[in-house]
């Protein structure tokens, strides 16, 4: 097992193919996932609340599971949490083949419920593992590669789930409800094999115990990293959850198929931006010095953004087309906001330390799309899409303002 680990820990290049194939594959089947209960649930009559109500679960557990996750991987490692998120999903996808249509909504509503609720717990251990593992792979001052490595992996899986949206609707029509499920959990389990034959079993691991009153973190920028991530998560969420697909339905006028195909296109769009931002950024020798001063930058332009759409959707220029603008310059410049935001958070974090600290700043992502998801239907319900894009734009000022508080100069250090 030594002479394995050895050999592992002289390639970190295979390692992280192996990290991003099982991120990869779990992307994959979430994306898949989710379209496949909501077209088939669609189909047996659900209402859009009680659809929205099925992955209530799945955005409530990411808050405790990035917390839980990233202290449970500082001890025992980052191949044992991506492993258990893998296996968490496999029960949860054939968990859910055992659905029967004949069930009434009393029970198969619950039930839904609470595999979504597993399947929550399985990708915020899964994301956590591997975008933590990403600074534990790489040899110390390589801040260039890091960033590429980041953006490639963040970029790619918010891609590939929009083409597991695809791959959802398309495995539905093909091979039914049951039989894609079973698939994906295939697919999953082969991933699993090779992460647990050839991934390092030290990944991430800490030098010493982390005491559960250690997941709060205490350096200043990883909490003002982490604040800025909340409420720019929120910011999106706020309008583009909930408002935005019943803006093109209702009001644009677009087909359910249109609404989730424009939807893919714009994560996928989203993905690919994140991939590139590294050729975008300036970037320092010393990982943090020009990537905080583009960070504050590009900050500034996305809060920018919702009211200069609020403002222009005052004019006599069509509604549509103006959202549809909007929202594809919002998307591009809030994927460079996002990538940056996952760079430095490694960036400040001490290498003993990473696990905690990623899930720490994740849960604060978490906590984010939550509160959005929930603002978002209910200031649409009281105002529209207009009153969620003004919401955006305030929480994208709390955003910049956390953002502008950072510091460049801070020195790497333990956050206990």
């Amino acid at each position: 097992m030594q002479q394995n680990e050895k050999k592992i820990a002289l390639s970190p290049t295979h390692q992280y193919g192996i990290v991003t194939a099982a991120y990869w594959a779990f992307t994959l089947t979430d994306g898949a996932l989710r379209m496949l209960v909501l077209l088939h649930f669609h189909t047996l009559g659900y209402s859009p609340l009680q659809l929205a109500s099925l992955f209530l679960l799945y955005e409530i557990f990411g808050v405790i599971t990035n917390i839980m996750g990233g202290w449970l991987g500082g001890r025992v490692g980052l191949n044992k949490t991506l492993n258990l998120g893998l296996m968490i999903q496999i029960i949860a996808v054939l968990s859910l083949s055992l659905l029967n249509s004949s069930w009434a909504p009393v029970m198969a509503v619950p039930f839904v419920i609470a595999v979504q609720g597993l399947s929550g717990i399985a990708k915020d251990f899964t994301k956590m593992s591997a975008k933590s593992a990403l600074k534990s792979i790489l040899p110390e001052n390589q801040n260039t590669r890091l960033f590429r490595w980041v953006a490639l992996l963040t970029g790619s899986k918010n891609t590939l789930k929009g083409v597991g949206f695809f791959m959802g609707g398309l495995m539905l029509n093909l091979m039914g409800f049951s039989l894609s499920l079973w698939v994906m959990a295939g697919l999953l389990g082969l991933i699993m094999v090779f992460t647990i034959i050839f991934l390092s079993h030290s990944l991430g691991r800490t030098k010493e115990n982390v005491a559960l009153k250690d997941i709060f973190s205490k350096s200043r920028e990883i909490n003002l990293l982490s604040l800025a991530r909340l409420f720019l998560f929120g910011a999106r969420d706020i309008w583009f959850v909930v408002a935005l697909p019943l803006f093109l339905y209702d009001v644009a006028g677009f087909s359910f198929s249109e609404v989730g195909g424009l939807m893919a296109l714009w994560v996928i769009g989203y993905g690919i931006v994140q991939s590139l931002t590294p050729m975008i950024i300036k970037k320092s020798s010393d990982g943090r010095s020009l990537e905080v001063r583009e960070n504050k930058f590009w900050i500034f332009i996305l809060t920018l953004l919702p009211f200069m759409i609020v403002i222009a959707l005052k004019s006599e220029f069509s509604e549509t087309y103006i959202i549809l603008y909007g929202l594809a310059l919002f998307g591009i410049v809030f994927a460079i906001n996002s990538t940056l935001h996952s760079y430095l958070i490694l960036a400040f974090t001490h290498d003993d330390h990473i696990a905690l600290n990623v899930g720490f700043y994740y849960s604060a992502n978490a906590v984010g799309r939550l509160i959005g998801t929930i603002l978002s239907g209910l200031i649409y319900q009281m105002g529209g899409l207009l009153a969620c894009l003004i919401g955006s734009g305030i929480m994208l000022s709390f955003a910049l303002i956390f953002s502008l508080l950072i510091s460049p100069k801070s020195k790497l250090k333990r956050s206990f």
